[in-house]
């Protein structure tokens, strides 16, 4: 089986007699998108600081690809990309001469260099305003530019914390594609985010932390399968419905409330449930479901407070 990228073997790191991380212990597979997710204070940057070794762990290990973090950080930042709260730009300079800034940074030949330049603008839709100054540009524009920096010497892992924040729809969704499309390269992805439809629909994986502990870990879908998948039913004659629909194995529960019918379900298609309240002379108006994962980070959050 392939070593994880990542590995956190009962990570604790204390601020005085603040527990920022509490025995946290996960891993990350190769070629994935691993979502990492939780409250602001939950423990996510000090996580990301100790994989960059750019804090000290109080107890526990971790490894980013089979480095450890404390005594082989230099290995892990030369082989990684990041990027976190700030953007690393010079807004006086092109988004050229800032690519090429951090490609002679990391040592890469002059051809190779150009050529690498070239490419993740390109890829990221910015090579015609290469030559513009990158503080002249919009939030977007400048977020695809930090992106194209972070990427610049191919990394093999990539941490990434809120990218599409503060985005519009249509840069925001420029962005998901291109991270589609980097893991589709090889490269793994370490996100952050607080968009919870964007963790379902990128990730392969995701963590849930609250308090600097581990609460959930796996695909979204076993996530949602744990907590239930919400739908909601609006119509007709929904209340006297609600009583023999809560009798199904499928309906975890069902709340009935003006002309709605608010279920929790073990299976995310809820065609079996319509079709049994349509047997029993309900007229349905709209069938709509929940944000999944969302409830789920909730519902989780909320039994840990």
């Amino acid at each position: 089986m392939e070593q994880p990228i990542v590995e956190i073997d009962e990570l604790t790191k204390y601020y005085g007699t603040l527990a920022a991380l509490d025995g946290l212990s996960l891993s990350v597979a190769r070629g994935s998108i691993f979502g990492f997710l939780g409250t602001n204070g939950a423990g996510k940057t000090t996580t990301i600081n100790i994989l960059l070794g750019l804090v000290e762990p109080s107890g526990g290990a971790a490894s980013v690809l089979g480095f450890d973090v404390v005594d082989e950080s230099d290995e892990i930042r030369t082989r990684v990309g990041a990027l976190l709260d700030e953007t690393g730009l010079y807004e006086q300079m092109s988004a050229y001469e800032n690519l090429w800034f951090y490609a002679r940074a990391w040592r890469l030949p002059k051809d190779q260099a150009e050529a690498r330049v070239e490419r993740v603008l390109s890829d990221l839709g910015l090579w015609d305003r290469r030559h513009d100054p990158a503080g002249s540009w919009s939030r977007g524009m400048q977020q695809r530019l930090a992106l194209a920096r972070a990427q610049l010497h191919d990394p093999e892992l990539l941490f990434l914390d809120e990218p599409t924040a503060g985005l519009d729809v249509v840069s925001a969704r420029e962005v998901r594609d291109h991270l589609a499309g980097l893991v589709g390269r090889g490269t793994t992805i370490f996100l952050t985010t607080h968009n919870m439809t964007e963790a379902e629909e990128l990730c392969d994986r995701v963590a849930i932390i609250h308090r600097g502990r581990l609460l959930a870990d796996g695909h979204p879908d076993e996530l949602l399968s744990a907590s239930g998948y919400e739908v909601n039913i609006e119509g007709v004659n929904l209340d006297g419905a609600a009583e023999a629909i809560v009798r199904r194995p499928d309906v975890v529960s069902c709340v009935s409330e003006d002309g709605r019918l608010r279920l929790r379900l073990t299976t995310p298609d809820p065609s079996a449930v319509v079709a049994d309240l349509v047997a029993a002379g309900v007229s349905i108006h709209e069938v709509r479901r929940g944000t999944h994962l969302e409830d789920a980070f909730l519902e989780l959050v909320r039994e840990d407070s």
